[in-house]
């Protein structure tokens, strides 16, 4: 099997993988920047701190300002939230070029801009490593805001899902 064959295989069987759709957002010494990513995960809750890991391309404009500013937020979508996720990932053009513009942000802990969405994880970097082409990123979090209603948003089978209960 080539590796084109194998890349093939591989992006069409993880399009089966099921994630919730999440913006990382980041603000600092580096700039203002997000990106959607459905590649975010928990490392650990138990140590000093809970952990969380993100992958970002290095092609993608939120690399290096999450880098530089050694911060960065893991903000969870929610259903209804498609149009923020599409902004952030390209999809769509952000009003004016600002994707910030148009939904409400706080901050918590680092700077990082903190959506209104389902949960929100703020995150200080711990280490970096470029395996690939994405920065494998962990970082420590620092303080946490969670919805108690709503539904995340959903993307598998290359198209956004809606979660039911069972």
């Amino acid at each position: 099997m080539s590796d084109t064959d194998l890349r093939t295989q591989f992006i069409h069987a993880m399009s089966r993988a099921a994630a919730t759709v999440s913006v990382v957002t980041t603000d600092g010494p580096g700039g203002r920047a997000g990106v959607t990513v459905s590649a975010m995960t928990s490392v650990s809750a138990d140590g000093d701190t809970p952990t969380m890991l993100v992958c970002i391309n290095r092609g993608a404009s939120a690399a290096g300002p999450i880098l530089t500013n050694g911060c960065f937020a893991v903000n969870v979508l929610e259903a209804h939230q498609q149009d923020v996720a599409d902004t952030f990932a390209g999809r769509t053009d952000a009003p004016g070029g600002d994707r910030f513009a148009d939904t409400a942000w706080d901050v918590l802990a680092t700077g990082a801009p903190v959506l209104h969405g389902l949960a929100g994880f703020d995150c200080e970097v711990q280490s970096a490593d470029l395996v690939g082409t994405h920065h494998v990123i962990i970082g420590a979090v620092r303080a946490v805001r969670v919805a108690e209603e709503g539904a995340p948003l959903i993307y598998g089978m290359r198209a956004y899902l809606r979660a039911e209960k069972a």
